[in-house]
């Protein structure tokens, strides 16, 4: 089977962004592909946070992944932090990756653009994140639009290693970006990609009441000031989660419903709750017995540490053995 490789940062529990954007796929690409599902835990470090913190939230998206749909009899799912060839590639890398390719790249512009002293793990965090990729040699990588050109640097990592010592006979694939089908999931605000630090998202595991009181004042199509004015669901973000969430028949009738002011806004939130809770429901009901057994959620993390440090030993042995370090 092809091979894929996906990393997300140990925030803690999902939300219903990291879910339709990434790991609802996920669930799915396990039964296509071979799949390493990696916990990136290193990434984490490059902001300040307490340990106690940074354990929790690890704890805790496992627990998530594996509510939402992660298969361990299928996926490797692992924590970057125990599989210590990924900073090891990470330094080799760093032996054939320009400076300037790393300060042309978006985010490390964007955020060090924030911090009053910029830190080299930021600088080198797309280094680490080729060597998570290329440790395993994955074939694709399942990204949004926005996490493109952070894939190309791994493809440019992967070439120039190649050319420099297996110019014949490439060692490194280049990794190809597997795009999700989902449209980037707006917070409930309406104004930025949801996200925990902006408040302005739906945890996974949420109860019903809590999902209610988050949906009843999110933002829709500002056109819309009173219930009798038509709106437009193709800008609405509320109509976004329909479509991920709701039945064609519901789809169908909260477009036209809209167009045609036959319902208000909050109708259209009531028509989304009972699909959304329904799809909800057993994820946060595994989730509840996963954190009944931490024990059980450790055992699964430590087989995927040893399935994918047999991967990685590999790897990384090849690769020094072809640069002159063994």
């Amino acid at each position: 089977m092809p091979r894929i490789f996906s990393g997300i940062q140990p925030s803690g529990e999902l939300h219903v962004g990291n879910y339709l954007g990434a790991v609802k796929n996920w669930v799915e690409l396990q039964k296509q592909f071979e799949t390493y599902i990696c916990i990136v835990n290193y990434h984490a470090i490059t902001v300040v946070y307490e340990p106690a913190d940074l354990r929790r939230r690890t704890h805790d998206m496992a627990v998530s992944l594996l509510a939402a749909g992660i298969d361990p009899s299928r996926a490797t799912l692992f924590v970057q932090s125990t599989v210590s060839e990924h900073t090891e590639l990470a330094w080799i890398f760093n032996s054939v990756t320009p400076l300037g390719e790393l300060e042309r790249q978006t985010q490390f512009k964007e955020k060090a653009a924030k911090q009053e002293s910029v830190l080299a793990g930021l600088l080198n965090y797309p280094v680490l994140q080729a060597a998570d990729i290329l440790l395993y040699k994955a074939d694709s990588v399942p990204v949004g639009e926005d996490q493109v050109q952070h894939l190309e640097l791994s493809r440019e990592v992967a070439r120039r290693w190649n050319a420099k010592f297996t110019p014949d006979a490439p060692y490194f694939p280049e990794p190809k970006p597997l795009l999700t089908k989902t449209a980037r999931v707006m917070g409930l605000d309406g104004q930025a990609k949801m996200s925990k630090s902006l408040n302005n998202y739906i945890g996974l595991l949420e109860e019903p009441d809590s999902i209610w009181e988050k949906l009843r004042p999110a933002m829709t199509d500002p056109a819309r000031k009173r219930k009798t004015d038509p709106g437009n669901p193709d800008i609405c973000n509320i109509y976004t989660l329909h479509k991920a969430f709701s039945p064609r028949d519901i789809q169908d009738e909260a477009a036209t419903k809209c167009r045609s002011a036959g319902w208000g806004c909050i109708d259209c939130k009531k028509a989304l709750l009972e699909p959304m809770v329904a799809e909800l429901t057993p994820i946060r009901r595994r989730a509840r017995e996963l954190s009944d057994d931490p024990a059980q959620v450790e055992a699964i993390l430590a087989k995927g540490t040893e399935r994918a440090h047999a991967v990685a030993k590999t790897t990384l042995a090849e690769t020094k053995q072809m640069m002159g370090l063994v």
